[in-house]
Parts: C-alpha cells; structure tokens; sequence
C-alpha cells in the first residue's frame, strides 16, 4: 500500500480559499502573511475577499493556488507522509515543496514569476486552449498535426480528455476537425492563452533563469513531472523538467497510471477543489482517491 499525494493546479481556485486556515492556525497565518512580503501585494485580500474574477488573472490566481496547497500539507504535519508526489502544472511546484525539494519562500517566488511571465506571453499574442472531450489521445494528436497554425495537446488529464492549445485560429480550427471526428465535445476554455504550447517560449526563457539560480534538494519521495510522468529524484532533472513544461504537455493520464504501476493504492489531492482525484478516477477506477483533511 503506497500514498501518492497530488496538488491542483489553475482553475482549482474559488472565492474565500484559505480564510479558513488562516483564522484557524496561527502557523497558517504566519504563512500567509510572509506571502504578502515576498509577493509585494496582499495575496491574502485576493483570496479571502477578492472576487471570482480577481482570482481569475493570472499572476494572482497561480500564487493563491499554490499557496492553499502548500500551506494545506504543512498543517497536515507528520500525517503527510508520501511515498510519491504530482501536481498538475502549477501543482508541481506545490509538490515540489511539500516533498521538501524546494523551500516555501523559493517556491513562492518561483511561482509568481512563472504567473508574471505567462501573462506577458498571453497578452503577446492572441491564444486559446478548448477541452476534447469523447476522443483518443491518438487522434487528437493526428488532427492537430493537421492544422494550419499552432494547435497541440496541452494536457492528457484522463483517458479522452484533453485540452487543446494554440493559436486562436489554430484551436478554432481543431475544434470543428475534432467534432467532425466524433468528439463528444471541443470548446474553448475561459482562459489567458495558450499554456502548454509553443506559444509560451518566451515565459519559458524568462523562468529558466529564475529556475537555475533557485537551489533545488532531494524530494523526500519521488515526483513524477508533468514532462515525462516518469518518477524523478535528481535536482537537476527536476530544475530541467520545470522549465520545458511550459511549453511540454502536461501528461497527467500517464502520471497516474505509472504512479499506479509503481505501487500507488490511494491518491489524496491537496489544495483547493476535487479536480484531480475525479481524473484519477477515470483513470484507475479501482484505486482509493479523496482529498486531505486538515485539523485545527
């Protein structure tokens, strides 16, 4: 029996997340507040007061989830004991410093530059992300191919489910090739631009930098990155894999199902929502998948 503890990325986010934790643990509130240092803004105003659509930009959304999830298994204290970690995009770097590989205030920093950086290339160039529903990964992958312009899987969330990025064109396009195959359902998503895709090159450069001046240590389990869904140890490789996978699909599907073939028995999703655990899921439906639960 193996734990495999996963963390949500943009998109699990939700009016009020962490007041509750804040007013709850003064440990939590000592976190949330050096948050608001390091970040030179009131994160904690945005996520405790802010509304759906201050939480929905980019540079605050991506810090907030973080933020709920790390602080989340901090206060799960030596209940949090993996025998492996994954997030979903933003969620590897929540992952990251739960499996002690990266400090908080590192962690932190890293990700409200990767949010600045993916803003910038969002408003650099008009792009799109749509969910494929009802498809195989393979077909997708072929239909893409065929599209004039930037158009590529972004991330396998669980076996056909997909999301699409690229090129407003691009996407649109896919979109009507997808459903001409018989997908169940290809719509656009209500987000920045193009994660995930090529068209993130330059975010991807300005975060390199930052990654490889950051210290990185040995995870106190494996993490499997979205890059490779192998299982990863090395600082290196991890610093490496965090850079390409702003532009690399997330490749959750074969996350799960490699973390499964390693031993994994039950999956506990750490951080705002239930997002993932539903994929696991659709993935492995006979593995145990639930969300932690904190006490105060």
């Amino acid at each position: 029996m193996k734990i495999a503890y996963i963390f949500p990325g943009q998109g699990a986010q939700y009016a009020g997340m962490g007041k509750e934790m804040y007013d709850g643990s003064p440990q939590a509130r000592k976190m949330f507040d050096r948050a608001d240092e390091i970040l030179g803004f009131r994160i904690t105003e945005v996520m405790f007061s802010g509304t759906e659509e201050d939480l929905k930009q980019t540079k605050a959304t991506q810090p907030a989830v973080f933020l709920h999830s790390v602080i989340m298994a901090t206060m799960l204290g030596d209940r949090f004991r993996p025998d492996m970690v994954a997030g979903h995009s933003l969620g590897e770097f929540s992952a990251l410093v739960a499996a002690k590989a990266l400090s908080f205030e590192d962690g932190l920093k890293l990700v409200s530059r990767r949010a600045r950086a993916m803003q910038k290339a969002c408003e650099a160039e008009p792009s799109a992300m749509a969910a494929v529903l009802g498809l195989d990964e393979a077909k997708v992958e072929e239909i893409c191919k065929t599209v004039t312009g930037v158009a590529v899987p972004a991330n396998y969330n669980c076996p056909e489910q997909l999301v699409i990025s690229g090129s407003v064109a691009a996407v649109e396009e896919a979109c009507e090739k997808l459903k001409a195959a018989g997908a169940k359902r290809a719509i656009r998503l209500q987000v920045g631009g193009a994660f995930h895709s090529p068209l993130m090159e330059s975010a991807r450069v300005a975060l390199e930098e930052a990654i490889n001046e950051t210290e990185f240590s040995y995870p106190v389990c494996p993490i499997y990155q979205n890059v490779t869904a192998g299982a990863v140890t090395d600082p290196a490789l991890i610093q490496a894999n965090l850079v390409a996978q702003l532009t690399a699909p997330v490749r959750w599907t074969q996350s799960v199902i490699n973390m499964v073939a390693d031993g994994a028995t039950d999956f506990i999703e750490i951080g705002p929502g239930k997002v993932l655990q539903g994929l696991v899921k659709k993935t492995h439906p006979n593995v145990n998948a639930g969300s932690a639960e904190i006490s105060y």
